[in-house]
């Protein structure tokens, strides 16, 4: 866990306003993300009201090595530490705008999310920037790279690769964003547009990675970029649709026509042929959008 002490970063400077950007240019965020709420890439209706933003946990696919109790034992104002390699993306668990604080005290490199309605999300001990200041982004954009290397630029006082993430609400308290996920659940993974479109896209492979994640094993990030890890999980799911071979994380034929044949139980009708075509991917996807995989 990350010495976070309310003589270093826990105390004001971990809020302040960096050169450059001005409250104009944060207010401007803010009714860019109220007007048009962008939820994992897509845009949502505006005028709609949303009494909490949507945030989902971007990070369930790593162990949590310091708890929210862990920090405050430690004489942190809290957070939750999540451990993970040095340059692992991190996703935005929510849509807002971005501010970095470079060497933010004991937090080290640190980007701010404003959401739209006055609450925060910080995260800690990045080892880079990828945004601007200003950046309008929605749930789910790459927001920087982890760090948390001992003595390594951007890490302040941690001691070993991870992630701190808080939240902050509009009084200017920290709260536990995972104790806010669970008392807003409307948070969670946005659905896919493949079900009507049949094209699979990052939101789609998200939402694959967190069933996999939930039913068979992987332990990677929820990045809608799927590997090796992610494809593995896949086959070892198929298990029980009729795929017999190797647990590789190479999908192939004999993969592709196992995920037919679960698509096949939500609405596909075409050949088990291992061949994905826009009908599959709309089966399948139908099939990812049920509720508990958000």
């Amino acid at each position: 866990m990350d010495p976070e002490f309310p003589s270093g970063c826990c105390g004001g400077e971990e809020d302040r306003t960096p050169v450059g950007l001005s409250r104009r240019t944060l207010l401007r965020g803010t009714a860019l993300t109220t007007g048009a709420l962008a939820v994992g890439g897509v845009v949502g209706l505006p005028g709609i009201a949303h009494a909490a933003p949507a945030i989902y946990n971007p990070f369930t696919g790593y162990p949590i090595t310091g708890t929210w109790q862990d920090h405050l034992n430690s004489g942190s104002l809290g957070g939750i530490d999540f451990g993970m390699g040095v340059g692992t993306n991190l996703p935005a668990c929510g849509a807002g705008t971005i501010q970095n604080i470079p060497n933010n005290g004991t937090g080290g490199h640190t980007v701010t999310i404003y959401h739209a309605d006055g609450y925060r999300s910080q995260y800690m001990h990045l080892s880079q920037f990828l945004l601007g200041n200003g950046a309008a982004v929605g749930a789910g954009t790459i927001v920087g790279r982890s760090g948390g290397a001992v003595g390594a630029p951007g890490s302040g006082s941690s001691t070993g690769p991870h992630l701190h993430w808080h939240m902050i609400n509009p009084s200017g308290v920290r709260i536990n964003p995972l104790t806010y996920i669970g008392q807003n659940p409307g948070g969670g993974l946005p659905k896919t547009s493949t079900e009507q479109d049949g094209i699979p896209g990052p939101i789609f492979y998200k939402r694959m990675q967190n069933w996999l994640r939930i039913t068979s094993g992987y332990i990677g990030p929820i990045d809608g970029v799927p590997g090796v890890n992610t494809y593995a999980a896949l086959q070892r799911a198929m298990r029980g649709y009729g795929y017999t071979g190797p647990i590789d994380g190479v999908p192939g034929t004999n993969t592709w026509k196992a995920v037919q044949r679960l698509a096949a139980g939500w609405g596909y009708t075409g050949p088990i042929d291992g061949a994905m075509g826009p009908n599959s991917w709309r089966g399948f996807a139908r099939f990812l959008n049920q509720s508990q995989w958000d």
